[in-house]
């Protein structure tokens, strides 16, 4: 279902069941690597025994590795002309590696416990894997219309569809490992009574039933992966010729003379930074800092609903507060529910806190962390109309880079945090040291990098005005 190469239609208004199936590609992504980047640093301190500190260097190193591989994969993209379309391709090809090497990270063998060699290279071959589908699926939303309302509904859907596999990792993943754990018992979950067999999910013992849980995860991503890859057409893309133009040093040029690149890089940088570090060390908050593990599903599961059921909300929103107005109201929003989450660690026990403060939190943090990927298509344009070369794939591959910066820093920076508070991940009681890098970590942190991202986004440059006259002018000259 692909016409490379082809540009008619090029304002398409896109049906329900191709932004589903687009946004599937989103929940697939996030099922494997939000999973990763929420839970890998835990894994690796509590369950596999490694320390805080040489998790963190891990992931440094695979970042770093990131940082010259995602521009390379973006320029064999770019300059690629597959058969079956342009981008879609790499879905098939590379999806299914990515599942099986994903599922190796929580691997249930013995030689692979506290093993840093193997935890270092199951993370990068996982990484310089994910590129291959992560880049391209970011490439095709700037090939399905150049409409900006169409791109808008569209980022609306793929977000819900996001934040329904987020869901799925930070609130119920948790809860499933419990539920398949050893040594269960009846557990008040903290939802409205609920009690349920669950058994504890940070310690040693329960490796088996993260390998189960996660292993579903990837089949799940795969078979989501696989509705993308046919549910979707290519409309807007470069022809051939100018695909077997474009050489590396186009990277270098394109993000030297494209300004709204560069201040919505930095923006992702910051952004995917403070988001990471939340989701790095919320399982570190709920079971020390609160004391109730048990209280994660519930507290997320309300956390949950903005990212699933508001997201309707943002076009209109965006519409009613501008572009940057959008950002800068949730971020506020966002800087409120930090706050009365930190409260709650005066008052642990009271979980109605815990729900307030995180529902803010996440509806802050999901609104503004997914509505910018609206904003990368018309990045994608702004090239295009002054470089006159469409190089999706490379600019796709910045800002990738930008974000795998940010999850780097988001789980690297905790890490040394609380090794240098002196966490102990196999200790049954922490250090009032080790609680404070905990808080540092999970509350101020990201409040101080979220008032710096927007002060970044006051300087982004483009209207809806001018990307529209862009598009007109492209379409027209052909």
């Amino acid at each position: 279902m692909n016409n490379v190469g082809t540009r008619t239609n090029e304002f398409a208004k896109l049906s329900f069941g191709e932004k589903f199936a687009y946004g599937l590609g989103d929940f697939a992504q996030n099922l494997v690597f939000g999973t990763v980047g929420g839970f890998l640093l835990f894994y690796m301190t509590n369950i596999n025994g490694i320390s805080a500190a040489t998790g963190a260097t891990i992931f440094l190193i695979v970042r770093w590795i990131n940082v010259f591989w995602d521009p390379f994969v973006g320029t064999v993209v770019d300059k690629s002309s597959p058969k079956n379309g342009k981008y879609r391709p790499y879905l098939i090809w590379f999806g299914i590696p990515l599942t099986i090497l994903a599922a190796s990270l929580f691997l249930p063998l013995g030689f692979a416990k506290g093993n840093v060699l193997y935890a270092t290279i199951s993370y990068m071959a996982t990484a310089m894997v994910y590129s291959f589908v992560n880049i391209p699926y970011g490439s095709i939303s700037a090939s399905l219309t150049r409409d900006n309302d169409e791109i808008a509904s569209l980022t609306s859907v793929r977000m819900t569809l996001a934040n329904t596999a987020n869901l799925l990792v930070y609130t119920l993943f948790p809860l499933f490992v419990q539920l398949v754990s050893p040594d269960r018992k009846l557990t008040d979950t903290g939802l409205f009574g609920l009690k349920l067999h669950l058994g504890n999910y940070g310690i040693q013992s329960a490796q088996g039933a993260w390998f189960k849980v996660y292993g579903v995860y990837m089949i799940l991503g795969l078979i989501a992966l696989m509705i993308t890859y046919f549910g979707i057409t290519e409309r807007v893309v470069p022809s051939k010729e100018e695909s077997n133009s474009v050489k590396f040093v186009d990277l270098f040029k394109e993000f030297m003379q494209n300004k709204p690149l560069q201040i919505l890089g930095l923006f992702f940088l910051i952004a995917f930074t403070f988001m990471f570090f939340g989701n790095t060390v919320w399982p570190y908050f709920i079971q020390t800092s609160i004391g109730h593990q048990e209280w994660m599903a519930s507290v997320g599961l309300i956390g949950s609903i903005p990212g699933i059921f508001l997201v309707f909300l943002w076009p209109k929103l965006r519409n009613i507060l501008g572009k940057k107005g959008f950002f800068f109201f949730f971020i506020g929003i966002f800087i409120i529910g930090q706050l009365i989450l930190w409260f709650w660690t005066k008052s642990p026990d009271n979980i109605a806190i815990g729900y307030v403060g995180r529902f803010l939190q996440q509806w802050g943090l999901t609104s503004a962390t997914g509505f910018m990927w609206s904003m990368v298509p018309e990045v994608v344009t702004y090239g295009e109309y002054t470089s006159k070369k469409r190089v999706a794939g490379i600019i796709n591959a910045i800002m990738g880079l930008f974000f795998k910066i940010g999850l780097a820093l988001g789980g690297i920076l905790p890490g040394f945090i609380l090794a240098a508070t002196h966490f102990n991940g196999q200790a049954v009681h922490q250090t009032q040291s080790a609680m404070t890098g905990i808080e540092v970590s999970m509350i101020w942190a990201p409040i101080i990098l979220s008032i710096i991202a927007m002060i970044v986004m006051a300087f982004y440059p483009l209207t809806d005005a001018n990307v529209k006259e862009m598009n007109e002018k492209l379409v027209d000259n052909k």
